[in-house]
């Protein structure tokens, strides 16, 4: 593979546009972060609108504040579950949603202004410019998403649907693992995956972030809450009752029972490969995978045997996004062939 060049702009600015886009990804870790203390205080459906402007600007006066709270009390989460809350309480609610979608705006600026400049000066390569490009548009459609996820749970649901949960927490994940790769790449060139170890690297990858879509559903469903025993759930090693909706397919997203069930095998099956890839390779990048991966797994059986408190479950959380950095960080490793070359400066 032809390693790219950098000219002198380029090289003299890397360590910049690094420190940007990781600081970008932390922005990103905290607003996952922040989105899981919505859903675990149940406070997503809070602000029934969607004002990407104008939302920016949280209730000041008290009128403000009953403004908001009335169009709360039409929904039918507050109806049937919520009736009788006092403001004080909606406001409780309404804070952690309004920090969650404000991240989501200051997130946005924090990419954008410094992409525009960077682009703008020559900072950035062809390659690096259409990345960071790509990583603008994904983070737009995750505001998007995360609009169509609240919409779900605003007429006839009391809560949102799993489907868009899941699919809004795995963008978050995926966002936040490209922009890590974006940044580890930079001045440096990568293969494609060929060899056995390399493809098992980019594996893990992938499960991690499906391991993340699982834990989405596991979130969606509330079934955290229930099965609080391990190493055996519900009493057995393979439960009653994880077929028991119809069709047999429903129960892998719709059924509580085998959405936990289904999260705790891949958890096993990740844990076995990574502990079988750092044996083999025996690299510093596959051990510390490893640590994480285990380390993820003990975090998980401790919030389910103290069913899900708040701190723990987003500790879990946030142990998913360091496993998934780990996992990204080993596969560049894989992949890594040179240091990108300087282009020599003309006379």
């Amino acid at each position: 593979m032809t390693a790219e060049t950098l000219n002198p702009r380029q090289a003299s600015t890397l360590p910049y546009v690094k420190a940007w886009l990781y600081a970008v990804a932390a922005l990103v870790f905290l607003m996952v972060i922040v989105g899981g203390a919505t859903r675990l205080t149940d406070s997503g459906l809070s602000i029934t609108e969607w004002q990407p402007l104008l939302g920016a600007i949280p209730p000041f006066t008290e009128a403000h504040w009953l403004e908001a709270f009335e169009k709360y009390r039409q929904i039918p989460e507050y109806q049937l579950v919520n009736k009788g809350m006092s403001l004080a309480e909606f406001k409780f609610i309404y804070w952690w949603e309004w920090a969650h979608r404000f991240l989501g705006r200051l997130i946005g600026l924090a990419f954008f202004l410094p992409f525009a400049y960077f682009a703008a000066t020559g900072a950035l390569t062809v390659k690096t410019a259409l990345r960071c490009g790509a990583l603008f548009v994904l983070g737009g459609l995750q505001g998007a998403l995360g609009w169509y996820m609240v919409a779900s749970g605003l007429v006839d649901r009391v809560d949102v649907s799993q489907y868009r949960l899941a699919a809004h927490l795995t963008l978050a994940t995926a966002i936040f693992g490209a922009i890590l790769w974006v940044a580890y790449g930079l001045g440096r060139s990568r293969s494609a995956p060929a060899t056995g170890r390399q493809w098992m690297a980019l594996l893990l990858v992938a499960l991690v972030v499906l391991q993340v879509a699982a834990g989405g559903f596991v979130a969606g469903l509330d079934a955290g809450f229930g099965y609080n025993t391990w190493p055996l759930m519900d009493g057995a090693l393979v439960p009653d009752g994880l077929l028991a909706v119809e069709p047999w397919w429903r129960n892998a997203f719709e059924n509580a029972m085998t959405v936990q069930f289904n999260h705790r095998l891949l958890a096993y099956v990740i844990a076995v490969l990574a502990a079988a890839y750092a044996y083999v390779v025996q690299s510093r990048a596959g051990l510390r995978l490893l640590a994480a991966v285990l380390l993820q797994v003990a975090l998980g059986i401790w919030t389910l045997l103290w069913a899900v408190p708040l701190w723990l479950g987003l500790a879990h959380q946030a142990g998913a996004l360091l496993v998934l950095a780990a996992a990204v960080w080993n596969l560049h490793g894989e992949l890594f062939t040179a240091r990108v070359a300087l282009k020599p400066v003309r006379a």
